[in-house]
């Protein structure tokens, strides 16, 4: 049976494969759609499952707001073009729309949701085959704000949320920008574990003690020492990125308000990248592309 031109556009819209993959697959099902469906959704597996292993830091971070609910997702490629494409893109506006309508427990049960006959993770599969990268969801949170908020992202690889105590949205937005600028771990002192301030104190007493001072001085050395280091790590002691001669902690009580809780994403902070060199980066491409 001869293979036309609408055929190869109907099978291309029905299952997002190339054009002379498309051909291929309807050339050796004798022009059976169905059977070239099939036999590309196969293929597309089996390189999918070859691609899944691979390591994905690049990506975006997500945003979106809904009444009182915000909800922030990373998503991740292998490459920067790839996270750009609009395929990509598209997956990824899907998962936070959903993300907004249910409020799954974790990723594992987030990929587990159908949209239009099939789960999240069905459709990242099919989305690995097409691109030809290893694509994955990494993580999310899901705020459903009693207080002020705002969220900032910067391009769209650092993406910050910040829910307020008192205060207004215009505070809240200043504090979301100068979170993303500074990257504090915690609110407060106070949130900052026991188990961390006893081992930060223990390296500053054994750095103090050799410097030959008397022990009641390098006990207040060490004191010193450790408000400052809980300061450079703590949103409410770090210096307002804005106006550096306060603190954000004096800017928060000035208006009457404090930080009920801040999520901060960076694209592929903590995955660990394959440093490849150019000809090994070349040869990958071309093996890929030969997938």
């Amino acid at each position: 049976m001869a293979v036309t031109a609408a055929m190869v556009k109907e099978l291309r819209a029905r299952t997002g494969a190339g054009m002379m993959e498309c051909k291929k697959a309807l050339v050796e099902s004798d022009g059976d759609l169905a059977q070239a469906a099939d036999a590309l959704r196969k293929s597309g597996q089996a390189k999918a499952d070859k691609k899944a292993g691979r390591i994905a830091a690049e990506g975006q971070v997500v945003i979106r707001g809904a009444g009182s609910r915000l909800v922030i997702l990373e998503a991740n490629s292998e490459t920067d073009f790839v996270a750009k494409d609009d395929n990509f893109q598209q997956f990824v506006d899907t998962v936070a729309a959903a993300l907004l309508r249910e409020h799954p427990a974790d990723v594992q049960a987030l990929m587990s949701l159908e949209h239009e006959g099939a789960t999240f993770e069905q459709a990242r599969t099919a989305l690995i085959a097409k691109v030809g990268e290893n694509i994955a969801v990494r993580r999310f949170d899901v705020i459903d704000a009693s207080g002020p908020t705002a969220h900032y992202i910067h391009g769209s690889r650092i993406g910050v949320v910040v829910e307020l105590a008192g205060g207004d949205e215009a505070l809240a937005k200043d504090i979301a920008m100068h979170v993303a600028a500074s990257n504090p771990a915690y609110v407060s002192a106070d949130d900052v574990p026991a188990e961390q301030v006893g081992k930060e104190r223990e390296i500053l007493t054994a750095q103090a003690a050799q410097e030959g001072k008397p022990e009641e001085i390098v006990a207040k050395m060490v004191e010193g020492r450790l408000r400052k280091f809980l300061a450079e790590i703590t949103l409410t002691g770090q210096p307002f990125v804005k106006d550096p001669d306060i603190t954000v902690g004096k800017l928060l009580q000035q208006a009457g308000a404090s930080v009920t809780r801040f999520v901060r994403y960076e694209v592929g902070e903590g995955i660990e990248k394959k440093a490849d060199n150019f000809v090994e980066e070349v040869m990958a491409q071309v093996s890929q592309s030969q997938d």
